[in-house]
């Protein structure tokens, strides 16, 4: 049985700050002139990103998840509600 407990807690937090900066952030900016939500929330969730990619990266370099994991991984945090369906997806602890 493979632990993601890490991995699975970065995947909410990073899918959780896309969210909050595509459809909170960016209607501030663009709709009530507020462009420093974006700088907030986009600072916060580059970090998150960061932490998820190094996530990645550790389970990958231990041999936790192949390379085809890894770059779905990856893939999908670059899309909307992305690491929320590869956590259920690609996580799953039997």
């Amino acid at each position: 049985m493979q632990d993601y407990k890490f991995l699975k807690i970065s995947a909410l937090f990073e899918g959780t700050s896309l969210i909050l900066l595509l459809f909170v952030a960016l209607p501030f900016k663009y709709y009530l002139g507020m462009p420093e939500v974006v700088k907030v929330i986009g600072s916060v969730h580059g970090a998150l990103f960061v932490i998820f990619v190094a996530f990645l990266l550790v389970h990958l370099v231990m041999s936790k998840i192949g390379i085809v994991r890894f770059i779905v991984g990856f893939v999908a945090s670059f899309i909307p509600f992305g690491t929320f369906v590869y956590k259920a997806k690609c996580l799953k602890t039997d």
